[in-house]
């Protein structure tokens, strides 16, 4: 089968970016483009129309590709959640929970197998593959049981760039030293480097680069440039590395950084708002004064809440609440907000009933069952009738407590109606500044982000922002053309593709 593959020196490296900007290239030359990752370790993830769990970016290089994401894009998805443990998320379901050393011994062969299936049935369907590794392909101690890397490219005998970031520095080392740790058959199926993340003159580069191109006999086919894009990551560290703030910025919303914080990728509208900061802070950080804060979801509610009660942050985010200020919880963030949560088969580690921060008369009870599925529904707040889309994933049921056994700081449930027509899916509070919901993608509704902003915004005093405007996806199309402009200027594709 025809297929191209992108590994890295290094994680963070570009190898998503890269896959990324290759499958809507590709797209508009005429190609019918299906991205792949075998294995993907990410807290971030899409709940496909099947109600299949894949990582989150190979639903980004799907619609890149001008296709829907399908499980067979990203067979494995494992999802860590703390304790040197992860989630397995085998063909879009869960099956269990795992640590390392059993994973290399209990789920290789199933893997590859899965692996292999989607390879198949993709090929039924496409014209081309565009796969990506993880990490670095030349991990001499888990080569043997690498399920990402070269081990597909050789199995579809694909052309492959390496990509090397060279804003870390030593990127000529670490071309020479992924090399040298690979296997004969693996170096040969390496057909062009691409430079990465360059904010340099290429003259000064053009050196080094001839000195690699005749040390290894392989062309550089690009020398990319740091692109100021923010583009959905696989996980938390990459909010490090988020744009500085906006000068244009009016009203700044903080989100919490959960130690486990899962798609994270719900705020990408509200980063792209010219008129919004977005600042993430840790449970130990000062909150401060922002004009709202989320509550992310994560992918061990009940630990987190703990993180947030132990830290002393629990406590500041009611006190800021008791003020006024307005919070939202999203996914597990929602479920924090109710009266308590309860774990009595201890799926998230030791089974008991936990205190919640007591901002919703709500109670959720965590069971085995995940919820996977994707949501159109119609919004009743902030305003009413509008069509708002999105997708459930999570673990727990969560309930309304009546009015009579709810505590005092929720006030009953009378202060409080529903954000949807299907009252399972939010709450929000008579003063509209207390809210919760089980939506991921809320915010890329966007006549309704702008009507949840335009409240943030009165109460500063500040004009309403325009509603009637396109979703976040017809923004996030306008941002793949560019990301594509971009690269395809600097990159020759003739290596691979001929």
């Amino acid at each position: 089968m025809k297929a191209i593959m992108v590994v890295g020196t290094t994680s963070h490296a570009g190898k998503s970016l890269m896959a990324t900007a290759l499958c809507r290239i590709l797209n508009r030359k005429g190609w019918r483009v299906a991205p792949f990752k075998g294995q993907n370790m990410a807290l971030n993830a899409y709940v496909t129309t099947t109600g299949a769990e894949i990582g989150y970016a190979q639903a980004v290089q799907a619609w890149a590709a001008g296709v829907p994401p399908q499980v067979e894009m990203n067979p494995i998805l494992l999802k860590p959640q703390g304790d040197m443990t992860s989630q397995v998320i085998l063909r879009g379901r869960s099956v269990g929970t795992t640590n390392a050393k059993d994973y290399y011994e209990n789920f290789f062969e199933i893997g590859w197998q899965a692996i292999q299936e989607s390879l198949t049935r993709l090929q039924q369907d496409f014209d081309l593959i565009v796969c990506e590794g993880a990490g670095s392909p030349a991990e001499i101690n888990l080569k043997h049981r690498d399920l990402t890397n070269m081990r597909v490219a050789k199995y579809l005998n694909a052309p492959t760039v390496l990509v090397a970031d060279i804003d870390r520095g030593g990127v000529f080392a670490h071309i020479i030293g992924t090399l040298e740790l690979l296997d004969p058959d693996e170096r040969a199926l390496i057909k062009g480097f691409v430079i990465n993340k360059f904010r340099g003159q290429r003259e000064i580069l053009q050196p080094g680069l001839d000195w690699l191109e005749e040390r290894t006999g392989i062309p550089v086919i690009g020398v990319v440039p740091w692109l100021d894009q923010s583009f959905p990551a696989e996980d938390s560290l990459s909010l490090l590395e988020r744009l500085p703030a906006k000068q244009s910025a009016e009203i700044t919303i903080a989100v919490i950084r959960l130690p486990h914080i899962s798609n994270f990728t719900d705020f990408d509208p509200l980063e792209a708002e010219t008129s919004v900061r977005v600042r993430y802070i840790t449970p130990k950080d000062d909150l401060g004064y922002p004009d709202a804060v989320i509550i992310p979801g994560t992918k061990t509610t009940i630990a987190d809440l703990l993180v947030l009660q132990r830290t002393g942050m629990a406590e500041a985010i009611q006190n800021y609440a008791a003020a006024g200020g307005t919070v939202l919880g999203i996914c597990g963030g929602y479920q924090m907000m109710g009266e308590f949560l309860a774990d009595p088969e201890g799926l998230e580690g030791q089974d008991g009933r936990y205190k919640g921060l007591e901002l919703l008369p709500t109670r959720t009870i965590i069971t085995p069952k995940k919820v996977a599925r994707q949501r159109l529904v119609t919004s009743q707040y902030p305003a009413m009738g509008l069509p708002v889309s999105g997708y459930e994933l999570h673990q727990g049921r969560t309930q309304v407590i009546p009015a009579e056994e709810a505590s005092s700081r929720a006030d009953g449930h009378p202060g409080y109606e529903f954000l949807f027509d299907d009252q399972g899916l939010g709450l929000v509070d008579s003063t509209h500044s207390i809210w919760g919901a089980y939506l991921h993608g809320l915010f890329d509704n966007g006549p309704w982000r702008r009507a949840w902003l335009n409240r943030l915004r009165q109460q500063r005093g500040l004009g309403s922002l325009a509603t009637g405007i396109p979703n976040y996806r017809e923004q996030r199309e306008m941002m793949l053309d560019v990301l594509a402009d971009s690269v395809e200027t600097y990159l020759d594709l003739e290596p691979l593709l001929k």
